[in-house]
């Protein structure tokens, strides 16, 4: 039997490939959502180890313009967590309207995009 082009045949003598395995083990490390940057959706790559998400993303160094507050939802009626200075630095992870998610200080909120800038 000849083969015609395509695909290459299957090679019978060839072993498959060993399959890494792994499980679960140990405890599950708790999450601080105050300070580790971890939203349903989103969460900081430097976590990769501790947390699954459905994406990560790498913080981009911001500062802060002028002082503002860190708020715990993306709207100007939510609860403010903590007063930012002008100079701060911001590890900016996600954009969505006119609101950035990330962290000041050690601790994860939003901020309105208005009042941070690339450094």
């Amino acid at each position: 039997m000849t083969h015609s082009g395509g695909s290459s045949p299957a090679n019978n003598n060839v072993p498959a490939p060993q399959r890494k395995r792994f499980s679960l083990t140990g405890r599950t490390v708790p999450i601080d959502l105050r300070v580790d940057a971890v939203r349903g959706d989103l969460a900081d790559v430097e976590l990769a180890d501790r947390v699954f998400a459905p994406h990560y993303a790498k913080s981009c160094a911001f500062t802060v313009t002028q002082d503002t507050e860190l708020r715990a939802t993306a709207s100007a009626e939510g609860e403010v967590i903590t007063k930012l200075k002008a100079g701060e630095r911001f590890g900016l992870l996600d954009v969505s309207g006119d609101w950035g998610w990330g962290k000041c200080s050690g601790v994860v909120g939003y901020v309105s995009a208005k009042m941070i800038e690339p450094v």
